[in-house]
């Protein structure tokens, strides 16, 4: 299996992974009816996100979690929709990738999903 080292592996698993995603009961509600993704736009920011978290290449500007807040007001996104997220991600990532950054991948999406989890809960008691 290939390692997880560059920039087009990580387009390969974050396409991947958004092609699960779109069709999960679960969660592919929020993407498709709740936001309505434009796919175009969103894929490179994730891209540059993950270049970033991973390789240290900082191309990603931005505030994941403020992006996240009025979706949350829209929807309220839940703790069984971010495990939903995790288990898509990490299988995604098993079934594509191996070595160091894939397990770095898995790790920081771990504590990502439980960070956006208890915040967004947060934000819907205030």
């Amino acid at each position: 299996m290939k390692k997880l080292e560059s920039r087009e592996d990580i387009e390969h698993l974050v396409n991947s992974f958004y092609t699960k995603v779109v069709k999960d009961e679960t969660i592919g509600f929020f993407f498709k009816d709740v936001i309505k993704v434009d796919f175009e736009k969103h894929l490179p920011k994730m891209y540059s996100f993950w270049e970033t978290l991973l390789f240290g290449q900082i191309s990603y500007k931005g505030n994941p979690m403020a992006v996240h807040f009025p979706i949350n007001e829209l929807e309220a996104m839940e703790r069984k929709h971010f495990d939903r997220w995790l288990e898509l991600w990490k299988s995604t990532i098993e079934e594509n990738f191996t070595g160091e950054s894939a397990d770095m991948a898995i790790y920081k999406s771990e504590n990502i999903a439980k960070l956006m989890a208890f915040k967004m809960e947060q934000a819907r008691k205030l």
